[in-house]
């Protein structure tokens, strides 16, 4: 089972290609996380399936319980705890017993993962009667991270350490947070008697196979556009940010970092001051240009000019068509852009017209 406020469906991706590599798995398509997606899921399962991966969401508390209660995991991953759903729960410390259901839910021979740089998910280890294994860059996680580099692409190349052995991963995703999601994959796969290096070596040949999460196309003209509409919450938007400035940094000089951003929702009476603080983010981290989609943008798109870009880098438009008219003249050759919203706002359109407009994928 798989839970927490950001990463489920693509830590779930890398696990099940992982597992997958040592035997018959299942695992959802897309975000089949809820009380209709679950069951559908293990009904897809049969006799000769090793590995049932599950991904576990929630917008309340009972949630996870419930789910974990049609089929009880051996191995439950908590990932983080953040904002996610924030207006749906009432708080993060809400959230936080929401995930921990999960942990609550396992039997003492199963087996607990935890982050052991999340307080929040650190803690829940006080809850379990199941093993405890954690991740992390904590000196004293189980499974720890080392040496992150990010190649042009922002994908991630590191060191995973466990039980004295060490094994390099060089991931095909893009995004630095993806190497915390490889090593909650990786203290499972060890929990589910599998060796590091075999573990290591399937999480560097992983590709990511839901849709529009951290999709980065190359043009033919060497636009790059960073397809990340799926989802989002304050927490995923900041980690996709940090992308494509990495991606920038790679570019040729003269080349420009956009960021078209549309609403994140479900985060209640806490939404104002959090798309806030990714508008002064976005500005702090360099991005060039921000197209806010929506009126409920409009305090990221004003925190980030407050922040330092100037009028014109940083506007607010109605619609997806007043996005792309922008667009279509100002993303020049070469830029790279990023595309994000929660799923309700639909902004994958955008993404697809513009790699469209520059040529298709090269």
């Amino acid at each position: 089972g798989v839970t927490g406020s950001s990463g489920k469906t693509g830590t779930k991706d890398l696990l099940a290609t992982v597992l997958a590599d040592a035997g018959p798995t299942i695992a959802p398509r897309g975000s089949f996380n809820n009380e209709l997606g679950l069951p559908m899921t293990i009904l897809s399962a049969d006799e000769s399936t090793r590995f049932l991966v599950l991904e576990m969401g929630a917008r309340g508390k009972g949630h996870i319980e419930y789910l974990a209660s049609i089929a009880r995991p051996d191995i439950g991953i908590v990932l983080n705890v953040g904002t996610a759903h924030v207006g749906e729960f009432g708080g993060v410390d809400q959230v936080a017993q929401a995930k921990g259901e999960l942990v609550l839910a396992l039997p003492p021979m199963a087996t607990a993962v935890l982050n052991a740089d999340d307080p929040r998910v650190a803690r829940m280890a006080n809850l379990a009667d199941a093993r405890v294994r954690t991740f992390g860059f904590d000196e004293a996680a189980d499974v720890r991270i080392a040496d992150v580099a990010l190649d042009a692409m922002a994908r991630p190349h590191f060191t995973l350490s466990a039980g004295g052995n060490s094994a390099a991963v060089a991931m095909k995703v893009s995004g630095e947070h993806y190497a915390m999601n490889a090593a909650a994959v990786a203290a499972a796969g060890l929990a589910a008697g599998l060796e590091l290096t075999d573990i290591a070596q399937s999480l560097s040949a992983s590709q990511q196979t839901s849709n529009w999460r951290m999709e980065v196309t190359q043009t033919h003209d060497d636009t790059i556009v960073v397809n990340d509409a799926y989802n989002a919450n304050p927490e995923s938007m900041a980690a996709a940010l940090k992308a494509v400035v990495a991606i920038k940094a790679g570019l040729e000089p003269g080349a420009h970092s956009w960021a078209v951003l549309g609403e994140m929702r479900e985060l209640g009476a806490q939404s104002n001051a959090l798309h806030e603080t990714i508008g002064r983010l976005a500005a702090e981290l360099g991005i060039d240009r921000i197209v806010g989609i929506g009126k409920a943008v409009e305090p990221l798109t004003q925190a980030a000019a407050v922040a330092g870009l100037v009028e014109g880098e940083a506007v607010l438009v109605p619609d997806i068509e007043a996005a792309l008219t922008i667009l279509r003249v100002g993303v020049a050759p070469g830029d790279v852009v990023l595309v994000k919203a929660s799923r309700a706002v639909g902004l994958e359109d955008i993404a697809l017209a513009l790699i469209d407009e520059h040529g298709g994928a090269a």
